[in-house]
């Protein structure tokens, strides 16, 4: 596994210029564009925050500065209001283990249950979790979705004073206090569309994650290849090259695809052509339909 270090500078500029452009996103939808209409500012704001959350994944995997203090710092305003960036660092990082790759208790990022948890829902929940199996429920209730379960899952670990996530929570508080104060001082968005633009940020996300990784016997069939090169890759940073990443954590975004399409049957051959060509084949095929069942299909406790 590459370490990334051939790739670093002292200052990843195209990563820093990123930042800037996303920072200036956030302001102008928030204020001139959302003052001209609230539509169109809800569309630019949702997109900036996307896109913040993609470049928090950067910051968490030492992007773009090699200072850990200053590059968390590039991204403390909390701007999705919902996701602590250090909840997301420990949990991102502890899902960088690929042999608990969807494991439905070890790995933060699996939306699979162990089946002996399905067994025990109502038929109320087993609904909702299918529908959110859907491409087309993972936009509409996966970010509502998503969020109970993380915050469940960190109110149990609150409970048992594991280290790290009650500060993690405690840290979000100026963090999002710092967007209010944004808001009620400078924005011309009211809280509610904000709250829209963020639930959308949210949605477009799950786009990424929906199939980023799929029950196989083998941690190396778990990760995906999406050969996409439009604009969600481009919002994703280049992530829909997933096992790309998985392989080579430290390599900034923008030199991923040079490493896959510079040698793609290696990447293939390494996830067992778990591939799809496009985020539309993806559409086509899942919008509707559930790609997994929500009780892990291999797993055993």
């Amino acid at each position: 596994m590459s370490d990334g270090r051939k790739f670093r500078g002292l200052v990843e500029w195209p990563t820093l210029a990123l930042l800037v452009v996303c920072y200036g996103l956030w302001v102008l939808g928030t204020t001139i564009i959302a003052m001209w209409s609230i539509t169109l500012g809800v569309i630019v704001t949702a997109v900036a925050i996307a896109l913040h959350s993609s470049l928090s994944h950067e910051i968490i995997h030492g992007h773009p500065f090699r200072n850990k203090r200053l590059n968390e710092a590039l991204v403390f305003p909390g701007v999705t209001l919902c996701i602590p960036f250090l909840r997301f660092r420990d949990t991102h990082l502890a899902h960088h283990k690929d042999s608990i790759l969807t494991d439905p208790y070890d790995d933060p990022e699996s939306n699979y249950l162990d089946q002996g948890v399905w067994d025990q829902l109502s038929g109320v929940r087993r609904a909702v979790l299918a529908f959110n199996n859907t491409l087309a429920g993972r936009l509409l209730i996966g970010p509502f979705v998503g969020q109970i379960a993380f915050m469940a899952a960190d109110f149990r670990a609150v409970k048992a004073r594991e280290p790290g996530v009650l500060a993690g929570w405690l840290w979000h508080v100026p963090a999002v206090v710092l967007v209010l104060l944004w808001l009620w001082l400078f924005g011309a968005m009211p809280l509610w569309a904000y709250l829209l633009s963020a639930y959308i940020a949210l949605a477009v996300l799950k786009i990424r994650t929906f199939l980023e990784h799929q029950a196989h016997e083998r941690v190396r069939g778990r990760t995906v290849i999406i050969e996409d090169r439009g604009p969600l890759a481009f919002l994703f940073l280049n992530n829909n090259l997933h096992v790309v990443h998985h392989m080579h954590p430290a390599v900034p975004w923008y030199r991923l695809p040079a490493l896959y399409f510079g040698n793609s049957e290696r990447y293939l051959k390494r996830n067992e052509g778990y591939f799809y060509r496009s985020y539309a084949e993806v559409f086509r095929r899942y919008f509707l339909k559930a790609k997994d069942p929500v009780p892990h299909p291999l797993w055993r406790r």
